[in-house]
């Protein structure tokens, strides 16, 4: 697959708002495992293997387990996750699929999801949610291949600090 442009070069202020809200989230009280779990899981959805490829990668660098890595895609079956990160995850995967759907969001999801989030904790979910669905369309769109941003990161060893 190649690349149809570098979204990155050309959109700065773009990219620089897209970080502001990625910076709201993780100043929301959202916790930052829940945080990417639904970026995993909302790329997973919409197939994006760029942004799939980086944020296991930034999970898995950030401790979490290979089991819980494996596992995101079938949640509802494996034992590795727990109430409040199931409820994120069903609101993830509804958000990501409003098209599919015949309402929105369902109330029995919505409802989960505040028994384990505050207010504040709500709003960081619904915002990394979107988050994660704008990026995702943004690089499949672009055909932004897996492991682009690795290889960015190795040839300008500098600018990810």
């Amino acid at each position: 697959m190649k690349r149809r442009i570098d979204i990155m070069e050309h959109s700065g202020e773009a990219v620089r708002a897209m970080r502001q809200v990625a910076k709201y989230v993780h100043e929301s009280g959202l916790p930052p495992a829940v945080f990417e779990l639904v970026k995993i899981r909302s790329s997973q959805i919409n197939g994006c293997s760029f942004c799939l490829d980086m944020h296991m990668r930034q999970a898995k660098a950030a401790g979490e387990t290979d089991e819980r890595l494996w596992s995101v895609g079938t949640w509802r079956h494996a034992p590795y996750f727990t109430d409040a990160e199931r409820a994120a995850l069903a609101l993830t995967e509804e958000a990501t699929r409003l098209a599919d759907r015949g309402e929105t969001v369902p109330d029995s999801v919505w409802d989960e999801a505040t028994r384990h989030f505050g207010e504040p904790e709500l709003a960081g979910l619904i915002f990394a949610v979107a988050h994660s669905n704008a990026w995702n369309r943004i690089m499949a769109i672009t055909r932004t291949p897996a492991g682009a941003a690795l290889r960015a990161a190795a040839a300008n060893p500098l600018s990810s600090g």
